[in-house]
């Protein structure tokens, strides 16, 4: 919510320091993952290499000096998902052992069978874009987040070539939408508003008042979940009501179309990044990612602000070892994409309680 705050003179003293409360269960799950997040990763290093193996000495290729380190670790402490050899005058390697093998092995199963939901996502974040092209660099970056393979560009893009192309633009390779489909063009808030019966006729001549947690039946509204230490006067609340019942263009239309100095425009921006962050499998991306969008969007410049201030649509975690935006309303119950990405969720989730087991942490219990 873009609220204008006011702060009134205080003779000469600091003004209240404002307090970001913190979603402890979300931080708790985003510290447990850096550990899967690092053997997902070294699974899919070995797995790119011809045999299925890499040489220990040549992992610093791969993730550098510093990183290696954090590499070896996770190897040392998971001897039950990357096997050592090497010895008389071979340099030693590190592979997967038979169990993690067996496991990695469903991954193309997975990814075959969710395909269409792929593609469909791919063509939707193109959609968002004021072009309707995005560089490839920036869909590499959030590759893993989307659910594609590494080598999507080989394996998927030629696949569906009246879907998407390929072309520089200025020296940069942008991944291009060939053709609009209107179908497509329905937000995730939308599909999650018309499972509740709500339709945008819902909103005409009718009065609703705006409950504590600040949540709004219509049309217009997004769901809220503040965090348990955040209690919203009435002023906020009053302020919150307006800005829930307020109109605002699709994220699918042209961006170029709208003033970002008009409130519909910024509600609008909003919308913007609740879509993007739905396209994701776990509705997570890194500040970073999200900067990578910043021209192809139109996101705002102070775009972390933008984030903060709707603390009850986003929330922002450090402990995945950056800044990172995540969804927060109705964790653990959304429907829609979450479903959908059951497979390729839990093909990942079989080896991150394969070595979150071996740590004592069951992930499952507080997802």
């Amino acid at each position: 919510m873009w609220v204008s705050v006011k702060h009134k003179s205080s003779g000469g003293r600091r003004p209240k320091k404002k307090v970001y409360h913190r979603v402890h269960e979300l931080d708790k799950v985003m510290d447990l993952k850096k550990k899967p997040a690092l053997i997902l990763q070294l699974k899919s290093i070995i797995q790119s290499h011809k045999h299925r193996s890499i040489l220990l000495r040549d992992l610093e290729k791969e993730v550098g000096f510093v990183q290696k380190w954090n590499f070896m670790a996770v190897i040392e402490k998971n001897p039950s998902i990357f096997y050592v050899g090497g010895g008389n005058r071979m340099p030693p390697f590190v592979q997967l052992t038979e169990k993690a093998e067996r496991i990695a092995s469903e991954e193309a199963e997975a990814e075959e069978l969710m395909e269409p939901i792929l593609v469909k996502n791919l063509r939707k974040l193109l959609m968002l874009s004021v072009d309707c092209r995005v560089p490839l660099e920036s869909i590499e970056l959030i590759q893993s987040e989307l659910g594609l393979r590494n080598d999507f560009k080989k394996s998927l893009i030629p696949k569906y070539p009246k879907f998407f192309s390929v072309k520089d633009v200025n020296g940069r390779a942008y991944l291009h939408l060939e053709n609009w489909d209107s179908s497509l063009a329905v937000t995730v808030r939308e599909e999650q508003l018309a499972s509740d019966g709500i339709v945008a006729s819902d909103g005409v001549g009718k009065k609703f008042r705006i409950s504590k947690d600040g949540n709004f039946q219509g049309p217009q509204a997004f769901r809220m979940s503040f965090p348990a230490g955040f209690r919203p006067n009435a002023s906020y609340l009053e302020q919150l009501e307006k800005w829930q019942k307020l109109e605002f263009p699709s994220p699918y239309l042209n961006a170029r179309r709208f003033d970002i100095a008009d409130t519909k425009a910024r509600k609008r921006v909003v919308a913007v990044l609740h879509e993007l962050l739905s396209l994701t499998m776990e509705n997570r991306m890194t500040s970073a990612q999200l900067e990578a969008f910043h021209s192809e969007y139109f996101l705002p410049s102070k775009l972390l602000l933008c984030l903060i201030k709707h603390n009850g649509i986003f929330y922002i975690t450090n402990k995945a070892g950056s800044q990172a935006a995540q969804l927060v309303q109705d964790i653990g119950k959304r429907k829609g994409l979450k479903e959908q990405m059951t497979l390729l969720l839990e093909y990942k989730d079989q080896l991150w309680n394969f070595s979150i087991s071996l740590l004592s942490c069951q992930l499952a219990d507080i997802r």
